[in-house]
């Protein structure tokens, strides 16, 4: 892959990135944005607008490569336009990566020549928060571009949207405790949480709330503390492995993508894995390991979709009441994937794409019904 940045190191991504690009049911529209004086690097993904456009958000990260930002912005955009569909938005699916340490690059000069690209693209995508930006962030963006949300509360937004997508998750956990316990409630049930940052932290909250044993790991001793500072009763792994492979009823993946493959699955005693990380599944057929070892497997892109829906809902003038009833049918959503699964005796995240494919193609379809302007 010849880098459009600049000289770049080719990896193991770019087989990736190339079969999602060329392939049947391929993205849309890739850009690559380059500003050289303030730094930007940046691609804009968008896989599908047959339900709208497509919202996602942008993920500030020091990619080690171009091309394993651009295989994680494929993924991601692609995870969204199944996210939005399952949420029921109106909304495809599109997300954008800044290539870059935030906490050594991010300049207002970079931030409003992003939104520069965003404000392009003349509204096929709308950008919001993830990784490593925030609502503060995207309100510099929207100084240039109409098509941002996640935007301050004193600017007309919802604010923090980790808040509602900790609480989807929450009832992604609750849905899965049922159909493998007989119960919605957690009480009594250990539940190991891998990264306790903007989404790992709040579900710590729900969690100890409903009367879970939680555990914990982080890279970051701050977020650590921060956590046991809230909730002295919850426990911290010495390390990931210490984690996964302790005595736990539900895992719980907060932090990057990629963390459940074949060694997880080989050393996991809990029986459902249910988190807020996107693309939690290190590749394809994961799914089907995790479905022959027991593990009822929560599709990431259904239980973390709270933040979607709370972004959306301020396309709309923000309500908390409605996006929290809208978030609160992730619930009903997850039975049933649940069921589905076992009645086609199918992996719930292939039920799952199932649903979102013919929602997308079912309403997408719709647009070929000629309306006049």
């Amino acid at each position: 892959m010849t880098s459009v940045f600049g000289p770049d190191v080719a990896g193991a991504e770019d087989a990736a990135a190339a079969s999602a690009l060329g392939g049947p049911g391929g993205h849309e529209e890739v850009v690559f944005c380059q500003d050289r004086q303030s730094g930007l690097r940046a691609i804009i993904a968008i896989y599908s607008t047959a339900l709208g456009p497509g919202l996602g958000g942008t993920r500030f990260y020091p990619y080690q490569s171009e091309s394993a930002a651009l295989a994680d912005v494929l993924n991601l955009s692609r995870a969204m336009a199944y996210k939005n569909a399952l949420a029921g938005l109106d909304l495809g699916g599109g997300k954008a990566v800044i290539i870059g340490d935030p906490d050594l690059v991010k300049t207002e000069a970079l931030l409003r020549a992003y939104g520069r690209f965003v404000e392009s693209l003349g509204g096929r995508y709308i950008t919001a928060c993830d990784i490593g930006t925030y609502s503060e962030d995207m309100d510099i963006v929207a100084r240039e571009s109409r098509f941002v949300t996640g935007r301050t509360i004193p600017n007309g937004g919802a604010g923090d949207s980790s808040v509602l997508t900790a609480f989807g998750v929450f009832q992604g956990m609750r849905a899965c405790a049922e159909h493998v316990w007989g119960s919605t409630s957690l009480d009594g049930k250990t539940v190991g949480i891998e990264g306790v940052g903007k989404v790992g932290h709040r579900l710590v909250d729900h969690l100890v709330a409903d009367g879970a044993r939680v555990v914990i790991f982080d890279t970051s001793q701050a977020a650590l503390e921060r956590v046991q500072a809230q909730h002295p009763a919850v426990s911290v792994a010495a390390s990931r492995a210490e984690l996964i492979s302790s005595q736990l009823d539900v895992y719980s993946p907060c932090a990057l993508g990629g963390a459940v493959d074949e060694t997880t699955a080989e050393v996991l005693s809990a029986r459902v894995i249910c988190g807020g990380a996107n693309n939690q599944l290190a590749h394809p057929g994961v799914e089907k390991v995790l479905s022959d070892h027991g593990i009822v497997y929560a599709p990431d892109y259904l239980v973390n979709a709270g933040g979607v829906i709370q972004v959306a809902d301020e396309l709309h003038g923000f309500s908390f009441d409605r996006a929290k009833a809208k978030a609160s049918q992730i619930l009903a959503t997850t039975k049933q994937i649940l069921a589905a699964a076992d009645a086609d005796g199918v992996p719930p995240a292939v039920a799952a794409d199932r649903l979102a494919e013919r929602r997308i193609a079912e309403i997408g379809r719709l647009r070929g019904i000629y309306l006049r302007q």
